[in-house]
């Protein structure tokens, strides 16, 4: 194996190491215990070596929210799977609630303030797009014509949140909240099926 390719797979490797033990200390102590030198401690290696991947806090961060979002689309192209739209639909409105509750602290972080609204938006993207196709293969499934399926989108994206978020602060219970959540969505979608035309 030629030294380039052997040094790339153990730079690869230590940037791993370094996001797990980042997320380790997240799920574990929350934000606040996340420090470069907790994670070089973590992983018995010198902060240095931790910057030589992540410039600083903030990096390391943003890393965390991009990696949250693709365990969520990973989980939200399961869900697209199910059989009938309408159960796409629920398991994703069960899957988003389920993932902030076994994940709170990398929720929190994903949705906080902590990382720009531009960057959460570029990684929240890819996860909004499987809902985005899901919610126009149901309008189409049920002759629904939404009048701005961006907008339709964000209301059902709003409602997941808000629920999710009631759970994640222990308001309710995680269990209670995808009920909720799926009632929610139940509710909204049967809203735009008796408003589309020929259903007034």
């Amino acid at each position: 194996m030629p030294t380039s390719t052997r040094r790339a797979r153990e730079r690869a490797s230590t940037r791993e190491r370094i996001i797990e033990a980042a997320l380790h200390v997240l799920e574990t102590d929350g934000a606040a215990a996340l420090t470069i030198r907790r994670i070089a401690t973590d992983i018995e290696y010198s902060a240095p070596v931790v910057y030589q991947h992540f410039a600083n806090k903030d990096a390391l961060v943003l890393e965390l929210v991009a990696y949250g979002h693709r365990l969520m689309l990973a989980e939200f192209r399961q869900a697209a799977e199910e059989s009938g739209i309408d159960r796409r639909m629920m398991r994703i409105a069960s899957e988003y609630i389920r993932f902030a509750g076994e994940h709170p602290h990398l929720y929190e972080v994903m949705n906080g303030t902590a990382v720009g609204a531009d960057e959460r938006r570029r990684a929240a993207e890819p996860a909004i797009g499987v809902l985005k196709e899901l919610l126009t293969t149901w309008s189409d499934t049920h002759d629904v014509v939404l009048a701005d399926p961006d907008e339709a989108c964000e209301i059902i994206w709003g409602t997941l949140y808000g629920i999710a978020s009631l759970g994640s602060l222990g308001t309710i219970s995680n269990e209670r909240a995808r009920r909720l959540a799926e009632q929610g969505l139940r509710a909204i979608l049967l809203g735009w099926r008796t408003e589309a035309p020929g259903n007034g």
